[in-house]
């Protein structure tokens, strides 16, 4: 008897600890256990209990043209740039013309006192003299031959002298001419004028400066009615461009207007420190488009290429670098690493390469990476 009191006064003292047990027990326990991911050795590749309950997106195709997008910089067409040259060597009385001033063919740029020109006056006046001497001189030995006074020699040594003076007289007018002076109006002036239309790209002179005949070129006249755009492309993007592809040129100035080009040249040689190649295009110039603005260029490729499209949440961005979760023959998942491509409406993304067309992937690879990384 006092056997089964002790006991019941025992399971009476045990009672609220049995009931603060059941009071503090946690949830989470009886809550069924997770989706378990099974990992493989090489890490790509993951497997869940219910792979048929990830929603899967098979990858369309879709035919374009492959685009690259570089930078480069507006310059003038070197085949268009004509420097204006002095024939003469003097000082610099009057420039008409400046930097950057548009000019038309036959306009006066600057005016030169030129001692070659005195020189050139001087020599043409003594010509004259002497071809006026010579010819007197022939015409009264063809009155002596007529008579019998002088013998043919020395009717032959009067003409030829006749001739000499000729030709003396026509090379130093010409001479004149080639300075820019008129042989009948003397004047040690000289005027430089421009030698075709355009706009003044480069200035080398001032006022009372010298001038060298032959030398330095006091200006450079550019037609701009057609500039060239140089671009710069890295070393691995030079295998996506090809001469004769197409341009679409946006002008930092004017990003809203859009100028149509062709790549015309493809450098030879790279910059040693960037790695890059220059990539030339001839571009018509409406006037808006002036020496030095950057720009921004997307070549297209002359054949169309077939790429993949894939949701955006499809591609997981991890250590600088694209990957997909592409579902494997036995129902497991491998993380395969793409190159993306240009974003597309309605949140889809390009693969340039990495995943062909048809092949299926996880719809949302953040949500799959994040039951790995559990």
């Amino acid at each position: 008897m006092k056997k089964i009191s002790f006991i019941l006064i025992l399971l009476v003292a045990l009672l609220p600890v049995i009931g603060c047990s059941q009071e503090n027990a946690d949830p989470k326990a009886e809550a069924p256990p997770p989706a378990q991911v099974e990992r493989e050795q090489d890490g790509g590749i993951v497997q869940v209990d219910h792979p048929e309950q990830i929603q899967l997106f098979t990858a369309v195709a879709r035919n374009s043209r492959p685009e690259l997008v570089v930078t480069g910089v507006v310059t003038p067409d070197v085949s268009r740039n004509v420097p204006v040259v002095s024939l003469a060597s003097g000082r610099i009385v009057e420039i008409r013309a400046r930097l950057g001033d548009s000019v038309k063919k036959g306009d006066v740029l600057l005016r030169v006192r030129s001692n070659d020109v005195s020189g050139g006056y001087s020599d043409y006046r003594k010509a004259i003299a002497d071809e006026q001497l010579a010819r007197t001189q022939f015409e009264r030995a063809k009155d002596l031959y007529a008579h019998s006074a002088i013998s043919l020699n020395d009717l032959q040594v009067s003409e030829d002298a006749e001739e000499k003076t000729k030709v003396d007289l026509e090379t130093t007018a010409e001479r004149l001419r080639l300075l820019g002076s008129d042989p009948d109006k003397p004047n040690s002036i000289v005027e430089i004028l421009a030698p075709v239309s355009g706009v003044i790209t480069d200035q080398q002179v001032t006022d009372a400066a010298a001038v060298q005949a032959f030398g330095p070129n006091p200006f450079t006249i550019s037609d701009l009615s057609s500039v060239w755009v140089v671009c710069d492309v890295h070393e691995n993007e030079l295998a996506s461009v090809r001469l004769g592809d197409a341009a679409e040129i946006r002008l930092n100035a004017y990003p809203g207007q859009i100028f149509k080009g062709a790549i015309s040249n493809i450098g030879a040689i790279l910059d040693p420190n960037l790695r890059t190649a220059k990539v030339r295009m001839e571009v018509r110039n409406p006037g808006i488009m002036r020496l030095g603005m950057f720009v921004s260029a997307t070549f297209r490729g002359q054949r169309q290429v077939t790429h993949s499209v894939i949701p955006s949440s499809a591609i997981l961005h991890l250590h600088d670098t694209d990957w997909v979760f592409a579902i494997t023959p036995d129902q497991k998942f491998q993380r395969v690493e793409i190159v993306a491509g240009a974003s597309l409406p309605g949140d889809l993304q390009e693969v340039v390469s990495g995943l062909l067309p048809g092949a299926q992937v996880v719809r949302n690879a953040l949500t799959l990476q994040n039951m790995v990384d559990q």
